[in-house]
This record gives structure tokens, sequence and C-alpha cells, in this order.
């Protein structure tokens, strides 16, 4: 497999917690990512996810700015993005970080022709910030970032889930799990996956997405030597 972008739940980072980090969990990831990168021989693009702090339509129902809300949420990327990065580092792993919101004192700003040249090192590089804007989530984020170093595949783990369903499997035991999708399948079925731009994006620039489940051991590296199982979304044929 080629360049890929890893996008990465904020749930992810909380473990059995529920929200914020879990050390435990992001060592594990950490852990992970090292093997998926020492085996590839390559860089690896990470894209943060925040959840595990703030989703802005979430608080937008409950009364919050929704423009405040979403800078929230992007601020949680920066913190999971931080937390990784420092758990690299303490496994040895080469890594960047780059964000699309300024702060000098801590953080590297995106920029698209550092981004790969970082990548060809072979480092992993930490996409952190969403796209810097409101109302844009961190799937798009994902997909922006992967037509900026040229992926063709964003691998979207997710925690617990070993794909895409019909229903909440986790609420319906006989929810049907796809195998394979096309990007105007997860728009008609509604399937919320991903959000619509996101999906439109993807299949406008011919990305697919691999759909897995972060938390199972191992998974990281299958996903990037491609040989997880999930659900693939591919474009229309």
């Amino acid at each position: 497999m080629e360049k890929v972008i890893l996008k990465l739940s904020g749930e992810a980072m909380s473990g059995n917690r529920k929200a914020g980090i879990d050390p435990e969990e992001i060592k594990k990831i950490a852990l992970e990512i090292k093997a998926a990168r020492d085996e590839a021989g390559k860089g690896i693009g990470i894209v943060m996810g925040g959840g595990n702090f703030m989703r802005g339509r979430d608080a937008e129902v409950l009364g919050m700015d929704r423009i405040e809300a979403d800078y929230m949420g992007m601020i949680g990327t920066l913190c999971n993005a931080l937390a990784l990065k420092s758990m690299l580092e303490s496994v040895d792993c080469p890594v960047k970080l780059l964000t699309c919101l300024e702060l000098p004192q801590v953080l590297e700003l995106y920029n698209k022709e550092d981004a790969n040249q970082y990548l060809e090192e072979k480092n992993v590089v930490i996409f952190a910030g969403g796209t810097g804007r409101p109302f844009f989530s961190t799937d798009t984020a994902a997909v922006l970032r992967a037509i900026d170093i040229n992926a063709k595949t964003i691998l979207m783990g997710k925690n617990g889930v070993d794909g895409v369903y019909d229903s909440d499997p986790k609420i319906n035991k006989d929810a049907k799990k796809y195998d394979i999708l096309t990007h105007r399948d997860v728009l008609t079925k509604q399937l919320k996956i991903m959000d619509e731009t996101a999906a439109a994006l993807s299949e406008e620039n011919d990305i697919d997405i691999l759909v897995f489940d972060i938390n199972s051991e191992g998974n990281i590296k299958k996903a990037v030597s491609g040989v997880v199982k999930g659900t693939l979304i591919k474009k229309e044929m």
C-alpha cells in the first residue's frame, strides 16, 4: 500500500473512560503505530479526532454557540495529538505534529510541502486542528490531508466497531455488516459513518475509505499493510 492517512477517532484515545484521554490506551496505540511504520518502512499520516472532548454539532443541540463549540473540538484534537506525539517519542518513533491552528509556542503550523517532506523522511506525521475552520469535521480534514499528500486510502479506525453496519451493532444484535460500499451508498443510505462533505470529497478524488476496529490488537499494522478485515468504501465503477 502506498501513502495512507490513518484517521483516529477521539474516542479511541479515551479507552474505557468514555471521555478525556487514557494514557495506557494511548501507549497501546503508539506502539501499534510504531510497529506499522517500522514494518512498512514509510511515513504514516494521522488525522486526529476530538470527539472525546467536544463535538460541535452535539453542543449546538444543547444551546451552545456552534462556532465556539467547533473551536473547542479543534482544541480537543490538539490535546489528543500532543498526547500521542509525546507517547510516540517515548517509544522512539520519529514523529512530527502539524496543526491548522496557530499555537507557535508548542506546535508547527500546517504546510503541505513540509508535510510531504516529513513523510518522505519516514516520520509519523500527526495532523491536528481539523480544517482550522468551524462547520467542517475531522473526517473532511482527513480527506483534505489525503489529497495534499496524494494518499489514495484513508484508514478510518473506529472504537470497538469493525466496519460499517446498516444499524448500530451495539444496539441491534441483528445489524448487517457491509463488506464493501460505494461513497454514493454512504450518502443515499445515510449510514452516518462520515459526514456528507467527506464522502463527496473522497468520491470526487477517488479516495478509498477502509473502516476497521482500532481496538483489536494488531489492527493498525494490518490496516497499513492492507490486510485488515473491515468495510471498504470506494468509488462506483
